[in-house]
């Protein structure tokens, strides 16, 4: 049981942080940030980019270098809110990413369009192409993807039961699936744009999160079968205080990385890097509370990992 007493003959001369202590505020407060995120997917939706929807592509050439900011800035002066704008190939051409949900691919539009950055910019503007673009990721791919995201927790949670035991497995994909829904959820309610980028940081999370989940039940493995006079309770608070440092000192890295990625990538890196924030921050809380946990509340003993494959007990 979680809440049971120590074992006369344990070792206290350890300090060990009381993490399940905590687990039950800790499961309080995931049920209700899932149940928020559930609701922002269901109210807000998402705010689908232009790899989702389709649109149209200008790509135009300046004989000056451009300032983008100062570019998108005079789109919203005139109306053109949902407009990306970037850089292509060099600080002089810049590419035009119209969404077609904003109704800006008539011909009118586009020449609007070309002619607000003629003015802005005071210079001969040369348009290298005009093209639509169908949506590349539409329904069929979706239910592919979804299916192929469905497979990989499964073959997350075969693996784990294979390295480790069922109920830790257990305990990981759940936390994992946990993690992926708050991280859907941020996304709807902060209205960040939905592009192949995000799907890419998405994944990205997953298998930062997996990585430190993994490192944690190798550890409850391990002292499991060397202190087989403790109970799981204190064992997994042993794991988690011995990891506890790893895990912190590896996230703060991460973060600083992703952070300096997210203040000077541009606007089109903005959206991935804060998904990589959010998702980290997440990650790294449900690998410290909510897989081990859960773990512990399936029912995980230390006999599940002091016996070998031919019944006998493992020796220390």
């Amino acid at each position: 049981m979680l809440g049971q007493n120590y074992s006369k003959d344990m070792d206290y001369r350890e300090n060990v942080i009381q993490f399940m202590s905590w687990n039950k505020i800790a499961f309080s407060v995931s049920g209700f940030l899932l149940i928020l995120a559930v609701i922002m997917i269901s109210t807000r939706d998402f705010y689908w980019g232009l790899d989702f929807t389709g649109g149209t592509v200008i790509e135009v050439s300046l004989d000056k270098p451009a300032n983008l900011d100062r570019i998108r800035s005079r789109f919203k002066q005139d109306g053109f809110t949902a407009i990306q704008v970037q850089n292509c190939g060099s600080s002089h051409d810049l590419i035009i990413r119209v969404p077609l949900q904003e109704k800006y691919h008539d011909t009118a539009v586009r020449s609007q369009i070309i002619n607000s950055i003629q003015s802005f910019t005071q210079e001969k503007v040369i348009v290298k192409r005009i093209e639509f673009v169908g949506p590349r990721v539409d329904s069929e791919l979706l239910i592919i993807g979804g299916a192929a995201l469905l497979s990989a927790l499964i073959a997350i949670f075969l693996y784990i039961t294979f390295r480790f035991e069922w109920r830790l497995a257990s305990g990981t994909v759940l936390a994992l699936m946990h993690d992926l829904i708050l991280t859907i959820g941020a996304l709807s309610l902060f209205q960040i744009e939905i592009d192949l980028t995000i799907i890419a940081s998405l994944l990205s999370v997953i298998g930062y999160s997996l990585n430190d989940k993994i490192v944690v039940s190798d550890r409850i493995r391990e002292n499991c079968r060397k202190r087989s006079y403790s109970s799981s309770y204190y064992i997994t608070n042993l794991s988690i205080t011995q990891t506890f440092s790893r895990t912190i000192i590896t996230s703060i890295i991460t973060l600083m990385m992703v952070l300096v990625l997210f203040i000077f990538g541009g606007t089109m890196l903005r959206g991935f890097s804060l998904t990589m924030l959010i998702g980290i921050v997440i990650g790294t809380v449900s690998s410290i509370y909510t897989s081990s946990a859960l773990a512990l509340q399936l029912g995980m003993q230390l006999s599940h990992f002091t016996h070998n494959k031919e019944g006998k007990a493992t020796e220390e």
